[in-house]
């Protein structure tokens, strides 16, 4: 197969663990089956702590990434709470300047949406090593279409509306307790317009309660075109009461009183089956389209 570049694996977040080496050697086995380089970019496995190394170490690790003229992906393969650290120690000009994909979901939502806050350039929640996981064989397929260009299947996601009838806007968001991190910085992306995910492995309704409520606090509602649900893991699993779905009806509403449309995919998350969504890039769904 021809080959494609360089793809940069790293660790913004936190440290992966030793027991997780297996799966990444894995992965950059799956990564050049697909004609892609892959290549450990600074350190990316925790040491005594939950650390792979100090803030600085990370960001130049990340920065590393876009200095190197070969490089075409950055693939972030952590989670955890610590990616935030980093958002100081980065040259977004430069970041601006390259034609290079960042990829990360959970915590590194807040790094991709960073990205686009302070660049304008699209960064794209997803977890790269899904191409390992349970739905390995799915997953490598859709990515491998992406790749080529011969299909979007991957960022194509099933919706169905549970207010309104269409969401059209760019998509900002991710995981809502990593997302709301980047309150009150230089980071938190411009909501005017866009299409607000939001999606969550753990946390209990009364969490998430509070998380709407800075959101309204914040005046989210008010800019924001529409909502669109992902999967809230740990919420479904204990089948906590309200759901998310009922929170999110109750609470996002304009300070007009105006609803807002909201629509729900049970595609995108934590899950291993989960698809991409690019930050930054319009999307629009009506009553019988996927986004």
């Amino acid at each position: 197969m021809k080959e494609k570049g360089k793809a940069a694996i790293v660790a913004c977040s936190n440290g992966l663990s030793g027991e997780s080496r297996p799966k990444i050697e894995e992965l950059k086995v799956r990564l050049k089956e697909m004609g892609l380089l892959p290549v450990e970019m600074g350190p990316l496995y925790r040491k005594d702590t939950l650390w792979s190394g100090t803030a600085k170490e990370r960001a130049k690790a990340l920065m590393d990434c876009y200095r190197d003229p070969d490089i075409r992906w950055v693939f972030d393969v952590s989670g955890g709470d610590l990616a935030n650290e980093i958002l100081p120690w980065l040259d977004f000009e430069r970041i601006k300047a390259e034609e290079k994909t960042f990829w990360g979901y959970s915590d590194l939502t807040t790094i991709v949406n960073a990205i686009f806050a302070k660049t304008g350039r699209p960064a794209v929640l997803y977890q790269v090593r899904n191409l390992v996981g349970s739905m390995g064989e799915t997953q490598r397929k859709r990515f491998r279409e992406a790749l080529s260009g011969e299909s979007g299947e991957l960022f194509r996601i099933p919706c169905r509306f549970l207010r309104g009838e269409k969401l059209e806007g760019r998509a900002v968001g991710g995981n809502i307790r990593c997302l709301l991190k980047l309150a009150g910085t230089p980071f938190w992306p411009d909501m005017n317009g866009k299409v607000l995910l939001l999606e969550a492995l753990g946390g209990t309704e009364a969490q998430m309660a509070a998380y709407l409520s800075q959101l309204g606090q914040m005046g989210v509602w008010d800019q924001v075109s529409g909502v669109l649900l992902g999967t809230f893991t740990q919420l479904e699993k204990q089948g906590c009461r309200p759901s998310m779905e009922e929170l999110v009806l109750e609470r996002a509403a304009r300070g007009s009183g105006e609803a807002l449309p909201v629509a729900q995919t049970r595609e995108v998350g934590h899950g291993e089956d989960s698809r991409a969504v690019i930050i930054g890039k319009e999307i629009c769904c009506g009553r019988e389209d996927s986004v």
